[in-house]
């Protein structure tokens, strides 16, 4: 089982909510799949796009419940980043996180 995580503001997740399934923020869109990292790179990640922003949340999801739709591909640094390549059903989110932010304006993550 890998656990991975997706940032996101809480009104794309509350619209998804009422969607029944996530479409991806808008560099998801740009992209073309929905950027997802793992409990190892949450943190650079949280540092590099979401410093200093508020009212985020953290949605945990089990890789493996996403099936083939999810795909593994390199990305910074060479890591591999799980991708998923079509919409995220609400209902395969296992946890919803608030994350606060620290003292130097990161979010933090969850310690599941």
């Amino acid at each position: 089982m890998t656990r991975i995580y997706k940032i996101l503001p809480r009104a794309e997740w509350t619209a998804a909510v009422a969607a029944g399934r996530f479409e991806g923020s808008a560099v998801d869109h740009q992209d073309g799949y929905i950027h997802f990292s793992t409990a190892a790179q949450a943190g650079e990640t949280a540092r590099r796009y979401f410093a200093n922003l508020t009212d985020l949340v953290v949605l945990e999801v089990e890789g493996d419940d996403l099936g083939v739709d999810l795909k593994w591909e390199p990305s910074r640094g060479g890591d591999l980043f799980p991708h998923l390549y079509g919409p995220l059903a609400v209902g395969a989110v296992r946890a919803v996180h608030e994350a606060q932010l620290g003292a130097d304006g990161v979010p933090r993550m969850p310690t599941s």
